[in-house]
């Protein structure tokens, strides 16, 4: 029934307001033309000049009505953990060894993992969940996600100045945690937001998750324009430990750290100005129908019933097939002509030249923030699609500052090319996420201004 109000809401809006329009672009054209048109008039007579001036002005109702409006991001905040919380490998495998939930082949297979992860010592996480006899608890769960999302969201709307109450679209996301209430319901009853809010809460997800809150809230606007959407992308560490020695599922305690990013975004041109980025492209691919793909990320249990996450040995390979389905849906929608004029005069069927495979990437971005998972993960992105150190430098320093925050790791990687001052206006930064599922889904976005100094930031100590 709520959804059936939804809609004739949504509808009644766009019919009202779209008739106003019409009816003001008539208004304005008869007003305009009543005496440039004297002379047409008397040509041919009234009722050919009301029929031109009619059809200019349902000209201009299927644009303001039917065009897709643009989208924009004001700011982004990412979180960062009091120092209480960091954590780095030696202690890791010092408190590993002090729980009593590791045999000795479990805590050298951590110690191996850890070394090669590309995760540095400074990077966060709840280290509660290594106390002996520890077990996952909700409550545990709920309080880390809530420092985290609500550090975020505080910084976003003291950089943006948007009071609460001009939200009216919410969307969180977190692949393990959820509870109920749900996490956008703890944003809401937290800052007291609207009680006809549009609220959503993306679940089991996964890392991918993030862009996908994107979309959503990207289609929101369209059909509520005059508002503001918040996307808060987070995960609980603490739910996805796994206390077990099962090798399979020990991996994840080795890569996924603590993290969150808030973002905010509009639809309306009066925000163009204030904002930092346009959405250009957003692409989603999905593997789920092959049941290899569909398994490489598991939130399973052992033979002990201890619950943990599953990372199967295939799953590089299978992220390099979803990878690849979603840069053919999103390439020649942002490949400069010349680039595609390149690829097509190189077909692969053509045997006297050389195959025109991988692009160059530099036409199209100017920067690439691929997910944070490890470092093995990035060497393989890196050779596959032929990308320059330049092009990993972000990727890379954020996996080692603060590891895999899961869906909020691009936002980590934008950040520190906003604090190193590498974003220029008309930049494009492409963001590229995997997921269980499986999933591929990369955004793109062109920079509005030059990037400078913020104010804000997890790479700036002491920032305010």
């Amino acid at each position: 029934m709520e959804e059936s109000n939804n809609s004739f809401r949504s509808t009644f809006y766009l019919l009202t307001h779209g008739f106003y329009v019409l009816i003001a672009s008539l208004f304005i054209l008869l007003f305009s033309f009543q005496f440039t048109c004297h002379d047409f008039i008397h040509k041919y007579n009234l009722i050919h000049a009301l029929c031109i001036l009619g059809l200019l002005g349902l000209i201009l109702y299927i644009y303001f009505n039917f065009t897709r409006r643009s989208t924009y991001l004001l700011d982004f905040a990412c979180s960062r953990p009091p120092n209480d919380f960091k954590i780095s490998k030696e202690e890791f495998i010092k408190l590993a060894r002090k729980s009593g939930n590791f045999n000795e082949r479990a805590i050298k297979f951590q110690q191996r993992a850890l070394y090669k992860s590309g995760i540095g010592d400074e990077s966060y996480m709840p280290k509660l969940v290594f106390q002996p006899g520890h077990k996952i608890s909700l409550r545990e769960s709920q309080e880390e996600v809530a420092m985290l999302i609500f550090g975020a969201i505080g910084d976003l709307l003291a950089a943006t100045k948007i009071k609460p109450k001009d939200i009216g679209i919410l969307v969180t996301n977190s692949g393990v945690l959820n509870t109920t209430p749900s996490l956008s319901s703890m944003v809401i009853n937290h800052y007291k937001l609207k009680h006809n809010i549009q609220s959503f809460n993306l679940g089991g997800m996964g890392c991918a998750a993030g862009i996908i809150a994107i979309d959503l809230a990207r289609d929101l606007l369209h059909v509520y324009p005059t508002t503001y959407a918040l996307v808060v992308s987070t995960e609980a560490i603490s739910c996805t430990w796994y206390a077990g020695n099962n090798i399979g599922m020990l991996l994840s305690n080795c890569l996924f750290r603590m993290g969150a990013a808030a973002m905010l975004l509009s639809s309306r041109n009066r925000d163009r100005w204030r904002s930092k980025y346009e959405l250009k492209q957003l692409i989603r691919s999905h593997k789920g129908m092959d049941h290899s793909c569909f398994k490489s990320i598991y939130l399973n249990t052992d033979s002990e019933d201890k619950q943990g996450i599953s990372i199967s040995k295939d799953v590089i390979e299978v992220g390099r097939h979803a990878l690849k389905a979603n840069i053919a849906t999103l390439l020649p929608l942002v490949r400069p002509i010349f680039e595609q004029f390149h690829f097509f005069t190189n077909l692969p069927w053509r045997k006297k030249i050389k195959p025109y495979i991988i692009p160059n990437y530099k036409f199209s971005f100017e920067h690439i923030c691929v997910i944070a998972t490890s470092k093995k993960v990035l060497d393989e992105m890196q050779k596959h699609l032929g990308l320059t150190d330049e092009y990993m430098e972000a990727p890379r320093k954020t996996l080692e500052r603060f590891g895999n925050t899961s869906s909020s790791s691009i936002w980590y990687e934008l950040a520190f090319l906003e604090a190193n001052t590498k974003i220029k206006k008309g930049d494009r930064v492409w963001q590229i996420a995997f997921g269980s599922g499986f999933k591929c889904n990369s955004v793109v976005w062109n920079a509005l201004r030059n990037g400078g100094m913020p104010k804000q930031s997890p790479w700036i100590e002491n920032s305010v």
